[in-house]
């Protein structure tokens, strides 16, 4: 039997990419069911400073990824089947450890690179190039939204590996922040979603006006939010100079399961924390919600994911001697 190949299609991989995820998770709450009441009654609704001598954790864990599509390919099928569209990709994913209020520097705590080919088609072949080798990943139907969700799944996947891992060794008292909605990782336990781009504002007008009333450290009453999936969440405002209404705005995620209690605690103590962390907007044009430590993380994945040219010849290449 004919082992199956594959062959790099020559449009560059970087145009017409597929909406993020975290922006379509975004677009579907226009319709989400809420409930305003989980921490205050909803006509009570105000700004909420945390109160002096709220505990912070004695350990903040950050966690992020990367992803980049390395070269869009064609599958070879079994005879006398149509080629089968994929991606080869590059992804990518760590920890940064830092100490809240300490002198201690955040420091690289994790980190991992994959390179994976997602097709369709059930004998897909992994890809053996001289730089690296892509695994071969099914996934559903093959249209490009479907491998890039399939793409976001597994750095997912090795988010929360990385994480579940540090966390076993180190057995520290330890928060861990996610970057993006927490989708897919609310089972782990003291984790707070982190997004910091908004498509929608969830909350009806009374709640809604609430967001820009927030000042540097405040946050809004915690509510809980369904879409296809359920979380607590809530909005903190970070430090900034720009006086437009959401200016600074990011909106924190928790697990649905977490008691009114609970989440307010949790509520209270990522508050404290952000503002310290806060991006300037010097140096990254997303500050201040891309926070330092995200943006070194993902400035130092990336560097992790290799030379972009230089994986795609290595692509083609393979290609042809296959």
């Amino acid at each position: 039997m004919r082992r199956p190949g594959f062959t790099v299609d020559p449009w560059d991989p970087g145009y017409a990419a597929a909406v993020a995820v975290e922006a379509m998770a975004e677009l579907e709450g226009s319709s989400a069911e809420l409930e305003l009441e989980v921490e205050v009654p909803a006509d009570q609704w105000r700004p909420i400073t945390p109160a002096p001598g709220t505990a912070v954790p004695k350990v903040l864990l950050i966690a992020d990824g990367v992803r980049r599509i390395d070269a869009r390919v064609w599958v070879d099928g079994a005879e006398g089947e149509m080629p089968a569209a994929g991606i080869a990709a590059s992804y990518a994913a760590g920890i940064v450890r830092c100490v809240p209020g300490g002198d201690t520097p955040a420091s690289l705590a994790a980190v991992e690179v994959r390179r994976a080919l997602f097709s369709s088609a059930p004998s897909a072949p992994e890809a053996a190039t001289d730089l690296a080798v892509y695994q071969a990943e099914q996934s559903g139907d093959g249209g490009l939204d479907d491998l890039s969700l399939a793409l976001q799944r597994r750095l997912t996947e090795l988010e929360v590996t990385l994480a579940i891992d540090y966390r076993a060794e180190s057995g520290e008292d330890d928060l861990l922040l996610v970057d993006g909605p927490l989708r897919g990782r609310t089972h782990l336990p003291r984790t707070v979603g982190y997004v910091k781009t908004h498509h929608t504002s969830y909350l009806p007008k009374p709640q809604a006006a609430v967001v820009p009333a927030l000042t540097r450290g405040q946050r809004t009453p915690v509510f809980r939010m369904g879409t296809s999936w359920q979380r607590h969440a809530w909005y903190v405002k970070l430090p900034v100079r720009s006086q437009a209404p959401w200016a600074g705005i990011a909106r924190c995620e928790a697990g649905a399961d977490l008691s009114g209690p609970e989440v307010a605690a949790l509520a209270d103590a990522i508050t404290l924390v952000l503002p310290s962390l806060a991006g300037v907007d010097y140096k990254d044009p997303r500050a201040p919600q891309n926070l330092v430590p995200i943006g070194g993380l993902e400035k130092l994945l990336r560097h992790r994911l290799g030379d972009p040219g230089l994986l795609y010849r290595a692509l083609r290449s393979a290609a042809t001697r296959s």
